[in-house]
């Protein structure tokens, strides 16, 4: 018996596939691009938060131990830590800041202190819905801490 046509023409067709290769490779080319550019998004997010929390603790810590008294460590402080939070794009209210001295027992700041500045904040992953509170789920924790240490003479000029 001979092959019917039905059957050769089923099988050239299976065999056939010419085209497919571009759309296999918009497909794949798709499903590793987009995962990538959302890498890089959230890479750049924390990045910026990171630059700006470390930036915001140095500069806080060195006005502080460089200031002539605490009620101008205070508002200098206050300014500079203003200032970084803004440049850096940084949400005011997500940014919590500890001051500290070394030893212990001083007057915080007081002469010959060492002034340590903890700047904490959370990035909010880009893209990230806020529903049922997934954008705080899915946040990233930043942390920065500075050291300065204040003149002995500190408050007595």
């Amino acid at each position: 018996m001979r092959p019917s046509n039905r059957s050769a023409t089923s099988e050239s067709l299976i065999g056939d596939e010419s085209g497919s290769a571009a759309l296999e490779f918009i497909v794949a080319g798709v499903l590793l691009l987009v995962p990538l550019v959302y890498l890089v998004l959230v890479l750049g997010a924390v990045q910026e938060q990171t630059l700006g929390a470390e930036a915001a603790a140095r500069h806080t810590a060195r006005v502080i131990g460089q200031a002539p008294d605490a009620r101008t460590a205070a508002e200098r402080g206050e300014a500079v830590l203003a200032g970084v939070i803004r440049e850096y794009g940084m949400d005011e209210g997500a940014v919590d800041v500890g001051i500290a001295c070394r030893p212990a027992g001083a007057e915080c700041p007081g002469a010959g202190a060492t002034v340590i500045v903890t700047v904490r904040s959370r990035v909010t992953l880009p893209l990230m819905p806020s529903i049922f509170g997934l954008d705080a789920l899915a946040a990233i924790p930043i942390e920065a801490q500075a050291a300065q240490k204040v003149s002995r003479l500190w408050g007595s000029g």
